[in-house]
């Protein structure tokens, strides 16, 4: 695990971040705030991509908790039978949508707490909900995430629960909205577990890690 880097070093990281992509976005496709959260839910263990192609179609059909419900297991089963582990996230998808439906009014309600009481919904998924669709500063800490913050420094931890603390406490105010996202595109495309791409990374003089990839 690297030490904390300092505040100015990661203030230039994220201004350098910032540069190169103003506006990172998630890349799980989606319509709605319930959308979003069957997107993520069904994206544990689970690329973007193959989440994306299983919920292309479903989600024109199914786009809220009543009509997920009325589509039924059996029916979103078939749609997400690509995905891994697509049986139980089946059974909490039509879970979660009948509690919004029985004590939400078919809302998605936006309180981690609420969230984390879903079906399938843990902290990193109430956390990317939170961030992507109203916009709060919640840091949804995955792999990536994890694997970035304590090679380099900028947010080291022991869980995932220590790397969001030290996003909170250390990233500056202003780069927090889309600190998360940063770091997850960051960790997908260049800070790769097995062959990081240091040669061409734009932190790569700021970060701490020993085994750079050059």
């Amino acid at each position: 695990m690297a030490k904390q880097m300092d505040y100015m070093t990661i203030r230039e990281v994220f201004r350098r971040l910032h540069e190169a992509e103003p506006e990172p976005k998630g890349e799980l496709e989606h319509v709605n705030a319930y959308t979003l959260v069957v997107a993520v839910a069904l994206s544990a263990q689970a690329t973007d991509a193959g989440v994306n192609k299983a919920t292309r179609e479903l989600f024109k059909i199914a786009d809220t908790p009543a009509k997920m419900l009325a589509l039924g297991e059996a029916g979103l089963t078939e749609h997400i039978k690509t995905i891994g582990l697509f049986r139980q996230k089946a059974k909490n998808v039509i879970k979660l949508s009948q509690i919004l439906v029985d004590h939400y009014g078919g809302e998605v309600p936006n309180s981690r707490a609420a969230l984390q009481l879903l079906p399938g919904v843990g902290r990193k998924t109430a956390n990317v909900v939170l961030n992507m669709w109203w916009h709060y500063p919640a840091q949804a800490v995955d792999t990536h995430i994890f694997r970035v913050g304590n090679r380099t420094g900028i947010c080291p931890g022991k869980d995932v629960v220590a790397v969001e603390r030290a996003i909170e406490d250390n990233v500056p105010a202003d780069y927090q909205q889309h600190a998360h996202h940063w770091l997850i595109l960051h960790g997908r495309y260049t800070c790769k577990a097995r062959k990081p791409l240091c040669g061409t990374c734009l932190i790569r003089d700021l970060c701490q890690f020993e085994e750079k990839n050059l």
